[in-house]
């Protein structure tokens, strides 16, 4: 019967290994199977619906995303409780984000006024519920309020509005995500609690009821805090892993690489064909899977250049370099393919590629 290998994949690809998906995906969910927090996956890493719903099969209770362009991804592939972890501001966008909650439960995030005022009116003229939730600084300096009576008021206007049901709060943690030192996440998690817990107990003793709160990520996933606050965990890198999370020891396997080909070969050196438009270094170069002496120089637009004092690598040998970050890199790429004992197993498309809207 014929097969596919690795080896026969033109090149620059974008390979999953899928044994290692499916123990990534298995490991997290089987994580919370007895927690009273949930996992809600974010999109923004692998950007492809198979994956979602790979994830929701496990356990998940719906799926994180970062746009727009993302949500309309996941609602067109059937996912029915979708949470941007973002403001959507624009006026266009917001009426986009009324059309989907005809079908789709929506979860948007808020941090101003204006876009609660903005939309509620678009929920009104759609004739749809949006679910909302005030987004509090909790040291990551992005977006989001900063006290516990900027939520309060927010969440009253939230309340009062048509068309509008508040939900909770939104405290992400991203500035701990990938610091190597646990002590110190657990640390930096248990403030973050605090000025949640704090917010909460504003909202409860003015009559608001507080449904979830959403955070964490891949790095805290298991790090809830003493004061079992969350109610949502949005970790996303976990299904692949890559350079800059390896380093934090988390457990999961890397299933993400980045498969090449050597096209120059000279003594000391090699060149393959991949280079920065296929693999990000934005948390530093990749490193090159089963050859820990090579060393990836410098990469170009189209090119790789590798140090191989020890000559390890031939003239049009396939290698795969593990990216210093998955999600980047992923979004460079319109498809994965998809691999299991060396053998192609299917072509996934990454639908939310370039959604960045």
């Amino acid at each position: 019967m014929p097969v596919i290998t690795i080896a026969q994949i033109e090149t620059p690809a974008l390979l999953i290994d899928m044994d290692l998906l499916e123990a990534n995906i298995n490991k997290m969910a089987d994580y919370f199977k007895d927690k009273s927090v949930r996992l809600r996956p974010h999109f923004k890493t692998c950007k492809c619906p198979a994956i979602a719903h790979m994830q929701l099969a496990a356990g998940a209770k719906g799926i994180t995303c970062a746009k727009l362009g993302e949500a309309e991804v996941l609602a067109e592939a059937g996912v029915g409780d979708i949470l941007i972890a973002n403001q959507i501001a624009d006026g266009q966008k917001i009426a986009r984000l009324a059309g989907l909650a005809r079908n789709t439960k929506i979860t948007v995030c808020a941090d101003n006024a204006q876009n609660v005022a903005d939309l509620s009116l678009a929920a009104k003229a759609y004739g749809v519920k949006i679910f909302v939730l005030v987004e509090l600084d909790v040291g990551m300096q992005r977006c989001g309020v900063n006290t516990k009576e900027e939520v309060l008021a927010l969440a009253r206007q939230i309340d009062a509005s048509e068309g509008l049901v508040f939900e909770g709060i939104q405290a992400y943690t991203g500035q701990l995500s990938h610091n190597p030192d646990r002590m110190e996440r657990e640390k930096g998690t248990s403030e973050a609690e605090s000025k949640v817990v704090d917010a909460v107990n504003c909202l409860k003793s003015n009559g608001l009821a507080v449904n979830e709160v959403s955070g964490a990520g891949t790095a805290t996933y298991d790090i809830p805090g003493g004061q079992n606050i969350w109610t949502e965990v949005q970790a996303g890198s976990y299904v692949f892993m890559d350079t800059d999370y390896d380093r934090l020891n988390l457990g999961f396997e890397t299933a993400l690489t980045v498969l090449a080909t050597v096209i120059h070969k000279r003594p000391g050196a090699a060149v393959t064909d991949a280079g920065l438009k296929v693999c990000c270094q934005d948390s530093g170069p990749p490193c090159i899977k089963g050859f820990p002496a090579v060393k990836v120089a410098a990469l170009s637009e189209e090119h790789g250049r590798l140090l191989d004092e020890n000559d390890e690598l031939e003239y049009r040998q396939k290698l795969e370099y593990v990216p210093s970050h998955c999600c980047t890199t992923v979004n460079l790429h319109d498809y994965y393919y998809c691999v299991r004992n060396g053998l192609l197993e299917s072509v996934w498309r990454i639908s939310g590629r370039g959604r960045s809207a």
